[in-house]
């Protein structure tokens, strides 16, 4: 695969996370930087964390 493609899967995985932990009111940050690094096995993770009251 070439390098472009997984920056390309990096990027949608940042911006997933970024928009469901602030739709959930978490740390967008924390989660920005997950999907940064684990790539799309961090949108289930941000998917089941707990929301902030």
């Amino acid at each position: 695969m070439s390098p472009i493609i997984y920056l390309f899967i990096a990027i949608i995985c940042i911006l997933l996370c970024y928009y469901i932990a602030a739709k959930r009111k978490s740390n967008t940050s924390f989660w920005v930087l997950m999907g940064a690094l684990f790539g799309p096995f961090a949108i289930p993770f941000v998917l089941f964390s707990k929301p902030k009251k």
